[in-house]
């Protein structure tokens, strides 16, 4: 699972949540506001001057995966519009120095655009350091090098709407239980921001907007293999739970076993990212109610744009964020395609018919 093995990395952990009395929204590793991803965008006049100079860009990817296809997708497109040429493309498979060595190769192509999620914060500062005394334009995906300063090291981070994954997790399991009832709250044990930023996300959002539902059991968790322990526990002391959040799609697997195991069809399940077994189970209309996902393309498609704009001399936003998508047994196929840019596992569209 890409989320598994990105918790593996050592990736920076400064993204914070701000909240006020009003609104709470993600922010970036300084407290920068969040930009909406469709606020960079190409113009007419900005492709017209792209067109024709010969401008190349690499994406140096930390692994391949439904995610990345997707993320490249969106670039891809983007950079085909501004007439710019995809020179390199690499994946590190979550190696750290092999991401080294792919920048390197890639520098010998003299991009003028890089898009890359950097995999450590101090590897990446030393090995990206000669893409910014060349002049490319960087732009990363949700990870950024320590040191690094927008505006001079990078034209901007591009990630998901947390706080939206979260806040919409929560909005569809209170619509499932009726806006009232007890609920467990399965979170991401770690200190990791992207899981954290969804996490709290989805608990204030449940004790801010809806009184009637009390989170009654809470169970933090680090292997998604424990998944299933922990929430038979869980249900041996709550067997009444109305639902259950759980923090990503993986362990929510384990979680849906230990219901199966007690004959439990009652319990509802809401989780983040999608994945072919929980969403059949969704589509089967069976204890998962929604998979509330990030739009992967609209990802690609920003981070080019960020990096063209900076290539023209133009400002952009320190960080953007791209929205967040609820995925239900109504929407699931046009909903993959959104978030991934491909169809939904057949088994999938098969039980949704």
């Amino acid at each position: 699972m890409l989320l598994k093995k990105l918790m593996a990395a050592a990736l920076v952990s400064g993204f914070v949540l701000a909240a006020g009395a009003a609104s709470a929204q993600t922010v970036g590793p300084s407290g920068e506001s969040a930009t909406p991803s469709a606020d960079v965008a190409l113009t007419d006049a900005d492709i017209g001057a792209l067109k024709g100079k010969g401008y190349k860009a690499a994406l140096l990817w930390h692994t391949s995966s439904d995610f990345t296809n997707a993320v490249s997708a969106g670039a891809k497109d983007e950079f085909a519009r501004a007439g710019v040429e995809i020179a390199v493309t690499t994946d590190a498979g979550f190696d750290a120095a092999r991401q080294r060595s792919d920048i390197e190769t890639a520098l010998a192509a003299k991009p003028n655009v890089i898009l890359a999620l950097p995999l450590d914060p101090v590897t990446s500062a030393e090995a990206f350091r000669q893409a910014v005394t060349d002049g490319s334009k960087l732009v990363f995906l949700s990870n950024l090098p320590s040191g690094y300063k927008q505006g001079t090291d990078y034209a901007s981070i591009v990630t998901d709407d947390l706080y939206q994954m979260g806040k919409q997790a929560a909005d569809a399991l209170a619509k499932a239980i009726g806006s009232k009832g007890k609920v467990g709250y399965i979170f991401h044990d770690a200190s990791y921001y992207v899981t954290n930023q969804r996490d709290q996300a989805f608990k204030s959002t449940i004790e801010k907007d809806y009184p009637d539902i009390k989170i009654v059991a809470e169970q933090g968790i680090s292997d998604p293999a424990r998944a299933e322990e922990l929430a038979s526990a869980m249900l041996l002391q709550n067997p009444d739970l109305d639902g259950i959040y759980v923090t990503w799609a993986e362990p929510a697997d384990g979680v849906l076993s230990a219901l199966r195991s007690s004959g439990n069809t009652k319990t509802k399940i809401v989780t983040l990212d999608l994945a072919e077994p929980v969403a059949l189970d969704m589509v089967k209309g069976g204890n998962v109610t929604v998979l509330v996902a990030d739009k992967a393309y609209e990802l690609g498609r920003a981070m080019a744009a960020a990096g063209l704009k900076s290539l023209l001399g133009q400002e952009t936003p320190a960080f953007v964020v791209a929205p967040a998508l609820t995925v239900t047994k109504e929407n699931v196929a046009e909903g993959w395609k959104q978030s991934l840019n491909r169809d939904a596992p057949q088994s999938v569209l098969d039980a949704a018919k």
